[in-house]
């Protein structure tokens, strides 16, 4: 079972929720990026989501993209993800999942990357611009190392994309709230139910987390009670933006509070 499965797994029989959460890589500096994965880990976050900064993002709202824009300014290089990851490793147990768009890791080298990523300790990658049909490199490489592969889910996929997004996904399927950008929502997108019931439905062994548009506890438990986690990346963001590490923190703390007994 893969690292990410067996936390989440192991969550759900205590009867326990999970939380996901982003932070990206080299924002606002490499060190103090480190720093808030690792206190996020500490406090709450049973996987950690690192980002890699990308120059055009498709997926990231104007909270992550505003971040990862300053960590490309300030310098931040695609191989210190992999300085990163270790340096997180090395002081937390937490499953490290790099998400990443796709043509980073084609311009660095598919298998160099895989294989970089799992000598620092990353547990995989999740790659939301990649589709399974175009994947037969990664999958077979992470099989060969044993990392995660997680694939989107959303509400437009039909069953047969729901059922090949899960069959090809390893650690959970990333289930898409509702179409468009990441960014808090007043009201999470009914759509999250519905796209989780069609992947249950035809990969009923499969795990879940929803993303996009969480930002409350409430929410976090919601989604907890039909999905096996909560995935948040723009709220965890924006209160670094606010208050640095006290206010991520605490952030962190109270939306991970409804989810343990």
């Amino acid at each position: 079972m893969s690292q990410t499965e067996t936390v989440l797994r192991s969550n759900k029989l205590a009867n326990q929720g999970s939380l996901v959460g982003y932070f990206p890589a080299g924002y606002p500096t490499f060190d103090e990026s480190v720093a808030a994965a690792v206190a996020m880990c500490k406090n709450g976050v049973d996987v950690l989501e690192l980002g890699v900064p990308y120059s055009d993002p498709v997926m990231d709202g104007p909270v992550i993209q505003e971040a990862t824009e300053q960590a490309l300014s300030n310098g931040f290089k695609l191989r210190q993800v992999f300085d990163a990851v270790k340096a997180i490793r090395e002081q937390v147990d937490t499953p490290v999942l790099v998400m990443t768009y796709w043509n980073p890791v084609i311009s660095y080298g598919v298998r160099r990357f895989a294989e970089d990523l799992k000598a620092a300790g990353g547990a995989g990658l999740i790659t939301p611009d990649l589709i399974p049909d175009e994947a037969s490199e990664w999958i077979e490489i992470a099989d060969e190392l044993d990392l995660d592969r997680v694939f989107l889910a959303a509400p437009t996929s039909t069953p047969e994309r729901a059922k090949q997004a899960a069959e090809s996904s390893r650690g959970f399927v990333y289930a898409v709230s509702t179409m468009g950008i990441t960014g808090t929502r007043e009201q999470l997108d009914s759509y999250a139910k519905q796209v989780v019931s069609n992947v249950q439905s035809v990969a009923p062994e499969s795990l879940t987390a929803v993303g996009i548009g969480i930002s409350t506890s409430d929410q976090v438990v919601a989604v907890n009670e039909y999905a096996d986690g909560a995935i948040v990346g723009s709220a965890f963001v924006k209160a670094y933006q606010h208050g640095a590490l006290p206010e991520l923190t605490a952030k962190v703390q109270e939306l991970a509070k409804g989810l343990k007994n």
